[in-house]
């Protein structure tokens, strides 16, 4: 295997190793849909010559501090066989979209066997007339965008020739992999989206020490003035922000629910956009507003707003990931317009919102946050991630996937779904997935609380469905 045998934990990594509990798993869980079943021992060596070969995480395992004091270590696995991670299976009849919700909800609780490397793929065959590719892997490995790049760079374009024994190099350590040559695009159609300004805001932090020499001119001074009003701004939002009782909240138990929409053409929903000029990803988490405003009404009770967190990724999309991989996001919270029971002002509102997270400094705070959280002890760690955990029901991502069809071994992707793991007492994770002219959209549930998110799933569908009629 390629790569150093051993070397440090980051201290954010070690976040993710530190935080793993019974109520939930710090594991992201991805989904890629295939037209048909594709050759399956070309599958297994895409995976070995452009993952396990390509980001030595893969073949290593988590080691331990000497004496339990420092970071922990990744060092390779001395006894690591592909044949342990990757499986091969027949889904139970009758194949269906349920028959494989039920299967993937058999491992959501499952941690790992720390001895070895934390992930595992299963290859998937009996889904209809396709079949599917279902990983679990760690969060100290990497982020969600990261790890959707690195399952991505094992497909290839339509007509590119790729894909089939001896036609493609694994990729030299530091470059991209094929199938990975462009990023993917944002949820609204352009680069960079709510990522972009917030990459850009943190690079005007970077920038702060010529800020500060830029004080003396009026103009200078006023911005600094202006950021600094704007950071406090954030700062009482981050202490502040809470969400409120609902039928969604509650202690978590072990056990998940998965649910996904059909794919959902995406220039309908760009029509919806143009209502309020907002962009995609406005009406995508104005839809999701209004069925947790829907979702409350049919339980009984007054909507209220409900807060989640969003991260956002601060690593370039047109750079090659680096090897080791690792996490580099921030999260930011999102309220979502859920007590208003009008679509057009919540969409309004939604855009409202999102606008303001775009201006704020709030991701890159919160990364500087959790760079210092990071370094305190594990006790006071898990204190300071639940803190902010319990002030939002989970975790809603939104993945700008390729615009143009992909090829895993030859066979057509369909689509593509990945959730990241909630903390303390999150209860519901969104997952929101663009990709070649559609999008998925699915929730994990908790299934102690949320007892029915098929409710909720037919409330985000009819929720789409209203605001396509309006733009009509």
């Amino acid at each position: 295997m390629a790569g150093s045998t051993r070397r440090r934990t980051e201290p954010v990594d070690a976040i993710w190793l530190s935080m793993d509990r019974p109520s939930n798993r710090m594991v992201i869980v991805t989904l890629m849909f295939l037209a048909s079943p594709p050759d399956w021992d070309e599958v297994v060596r895409l995976i070995r010559t452009r993952v396990v070969e390509r980001y030595p995480v893969f073949h290593q395992r988590p080691v331990a501090a000497p004496l339990g004091v420092g970071l922990p270590r990744w060092e390779d696995d001395p006894a690591f066989d592909l044949d342990r991670h990757v499986s091969r299976l027949t889904l139970a009849e009758p194949g269906d979209d349920a028959a494989l919700q039920s299967h993937v909800e058999e491992y959501l609780h499952l941690s790992f066997d720390p001895r070895h490397p934390l992930w595992e793929v299963q290859l998937i065959d009996g889904h209809g007339d396709g079949a599917a590719v279902f990983a679990r892997i760690h969060h100290a490995m990497a982020d969600g965008i990261s790890l959707a790049r690195v399952l991505l760079s094992m497909t290839d374009a339509v007509g590119s020739g790729r894909g089939r024994r001896g036609h493609v190099r694994a990729p030299a350590p530091g470059r991209e992999a094929p199938g990975d040559e462009s990023p993917p695009e944002a949820a609204d159609g352009r680069s960079g989206g709510l990522g972009g300004s917030v990459v850009a805001g943190a690079a005007l932090v970077r920038d702060g020490l010529g800020q500060v020499v830029r004080l003396g001119t009026p103009s200078g001074g006023m911005a600094l003035v202006q950021n600094g009003i704007l950071a406090a701004e954030v700062a009482a939002q981050l202490l502040l922000t809470h969400t409120r009782a609902s039928p969604l909240g509650g202690d978590p138990s072990a056990y998940k629910r998965v649910v996904w929409t059909r794919q959902l053409p995406l220039d309908a929903l760009k029509q919806v956009a143009h209502l309020e000029g907002g962009t995609l990803n406005d009406v995508l988490m104005g839809a999701m507003a209004g069925a947790l405003c829907r979702y409350q009404q049919g339980h009984g009770v007054s909507p209220v707003d409900l807060v989640t967190m969003v991260p956002v990724n601060l690593r370039p999309l047109d750079r090659p990931l680096p090897s080791t991989l690792g996490n580099r996001f921030a999260l930011v919270f999102f309220t979502y317009p859920s007590g208003t029971t009008q679509p057009l002002a919540r969409l309004a509102e939604t855009k409202r919102r999102m606008d303001w997270l775009k201006r704020s400094p709030e991701a890159p705070m919160t990364f500087a946050l959790m760079g210092l959280i990071a370094r305190t002890v594990p006790p006071v760690e898990r204190a300071l991630v639940d803190f902010f955990a319990n002030k939002a029901i989970g975790v809603t991502t939104n993945v700008a996937g390729p615009r143009a069809p992909r090829l895993l071994g030859g066979v057509p992707v369909t689509g593509v779904l990945g959730w990241v793991p909630g903390s303390g007492h999150h209860t519901l994770g969104t997952c929101i997935f663009t990709y070649a002219g559609t999008v998925r959209v699915g929730l994990m549930a908790d299934a102690g609380v949320v007892h029915d998110p098929e409710e909720l799933l037919a409330a985000f569908e009819d929720e789409v469905a209203a605001l396509v009629r309006l733009a009509k």
